[in-house]
Order: C-alpha cells, then sequence, then structure tokens
C-alpha cells in the first residue's frame, strides 16, 4: 500500500513538471507612462542580444502595451525548419503603467508553434529563455497549465481547431511576392481598421510573419481582450503568416485559448463572436475573399 501511495505521488509530481503555463512574470519596473516603461525594456532586451522590432498599444486597453523582439539564433532556427515556423519568430513582453512586467515561455509557445520540429530549435529556445530570465528576471509561470505533450497538437476541447486547422488559410496569390505585397499594402492603408506592429521577411524560404493590430473600438482586439483578461499582455499581437503563395492566421479558437488557456467555456463563449470577426479582419488583410462582400 505504501509502494502504491508513493507511486501515485511521484506520478502526480511528475505530470505537475511536465505542465508549462503561458507567461513568466518578470520583475517590475518603476511606476511610468508607457513609453518609458517600453524604452526600459528595450534597453534591457537589447543589452542580452535581442533586436527591437516592434511595439504594440493596443486600442481599448489603456496602460497596457507589449514589445516584440526577436533573436539571431532562433530566427537562424526557424528559417532552417521554414515553413508556418515563421509565426514563432517574434518574442513577447506585456508591460503595464504600473511596472508589472511578464513575457511568453519560449519552451510554451515554441512548442506549440514549431509542434514537431520543436528539437530542431531548443537550443537557440534555451538560450532565449535564459536570456529572458537575466533581462526581466524569472518569476512565477501563470495563465494556466497545459502538459507539453499535448502542445504540438494542442487544442481547447475535442471539436475545437488545432494549429494547421483548415480554416487558417486565408488567401491564395500567384507568388510569394504578390502576397507579401498584399498584406504590406493592407496594413499599411489600415484595411479592416488593423496596423502593423512589426513584420519579419525571409525572402530565401518565402516566408513572413506580421503581428496586426486590430483596432477597431467595436469589434477589434479591445473588447475581447478585456472580457478575457489584459494581463496576458505578453499573448498580443496576433499573428498572420505567408508560406509561399498562401496566407495564413491561426483560427482564434486555438489562438486565444494557448493565450488564454485557464478560460473557463463561460468567459469563450462571452467572445462567441470573436473567431470569425478575428478571421474575417484577417481575410481582408490577406487579401482574401470575404464571405457577403
Amino acid at each position: 500500500m505504501r509502494k502504491l501511495i508513493l507511486w501515485c505521488a511521484l506520478l502526480c509530481s511528475a505530470q505537475v513538471c511536465l505542465a508549462l503555463a503561458p507567461y513568466v512574470q518578470g520583475e517590475k519596473l518603476p511606476g511610468a507612462d508607457l513609453p518609458t516603461q517600453l524604452a526600459q525594456l528595450e534597453k534591457k532586451l537589447q543589452a542580452e542580444g535581442f533586436t527591437v522590432i516592434g511595439r504594440h498599444t493596443p486600442t481599448g486597453l489603456p496602460g497596457h502595451a507589449s514589445l516584440v523582439v526577436t533573436d539571431p539564433a532562433m530566427l537562424e532556427a526557424i528559417r532552417t525548419i521554414g515553413g508556418s515556423a515563421v509565426i514563432a519568430s517574434g518574442i513577447r513582453v506585456g508591460v503595464k503603467t504600473d511596472g508589472a512586467v511578464s513575457y511568453m515561455n519560449p519552451d510554451y509557445w515554441y512548442r506549440a508553434y514549431l509542434r514537431g520540429q520543436f528539437k530542431t530549435a531548443q537550443p537557440a529556445a534555451k538560450s532565449v529563455q535564459l536570456r529572458l530570465a537575466k533581462a526581466l528576471g524569472e518569476g512565477p509561470g501563470f495563465g494556466g497549465d497545459v502538459p507539453e505533450a499535448d502542445l504540438p497538437q494542442y487544442r481547447y476541447m475535442l471539436g475545437m481547431e488545432r494549429f494547421d486547422s483548415a480554416n487558417s488559410e486565408l488567401s491564395t496569390h500567384a507568388s510569394f511576392d504578390d502576397a507579401l505585397k498584399a498584406v504590406q499594402a493592407n496594413l499599411s492603408s489600415g484595411v479592416g481598421a488593423t496596423s502593423r506592429v512589426y513584420e519579419v521577411v525571409n525572402r530565401q524560404s518565402q516566408t513572413a510573419v506580421f503581428g496586426v493590430a486590430m483596432n477597431d473600438p467595436g469589434d477589434g482586439e479591445g473588447w475581447w481582450v478585456n472580457k478575457v483578461g489584459a494581463d496576458h499582455m505578453a499573448g498580443l499581437p496576433y499573428e498572420l503568416f505567408i508560406v509561399g503563395s498562401k496566407v495564413y492566421a491561426p483560427y482564434a479558437r486555438y489562438r486565444i485559448a494557448l493565450a488564454w488557456p485557464a478560460l473557463g467555456m463561460g468567459q469563450f463563449m462571452g467572445i462567441i463572436s470573436a473567431p470569425e470577426t478575428i478571421r474575417t479582419t484577417l481575410t481582408r488583410v490577406a487579401g482574401g475573399t470575404v464571405p457577403g462582400n
């Protein structure tokens, strides 16, 4: 009996160890306005070899912002993997005017986005994790817990979308260059009340990724993030990516659930219109055809 109890305890302990949270709390900054907070974060991250590629201050979420950086070794690993791996290029850090800092947990997000190719990028991912901790501090993880073995094929519940669901495809163009030009032009002109937060383009692999701000005051990211939790700022911005001549974005029943895995079904029902609204907005950005238009 004692052996059985010990075995159960060890099993439960192993399961806890193998569960990952999407975010890590950093060390709090002195309170200040957001531009000052972001400038402090940029300096810390640049000192650890990261390159700043974008700032995001979402419409409808006053006092909240995110910063996006890249890492040369991680970008090289992503280029080697190719294809949809490009979505993992941005490393996101959240900040609030009270000085609270958080950042994406690389182990969590890279396992989800790189899926079966995670091992190829694991050395670079580990380096990213260590240097984020050095730059920003390493407090407890938060935001929910997902078993690491589930992340490559993650979905919120049976019947919901995974990373590569069919409705993640938004449009097809004649070539990679045409797809890239369409997305760049639409973001520059603010199609669908959107704007570009960052972009990473790799012409050699014919891949690109964009961080997209959805700024519509009625149905942009502000309204649904306020409902599900603005503390997860390191989950923004939303990504749109190009592989060859096709443009994709992870469907929101996957992407929102991945970024807010601890939400209850009742909370998701409160934003039931968000997945299709997001898809419609990003389809317009991708130069695709929106049904009914």
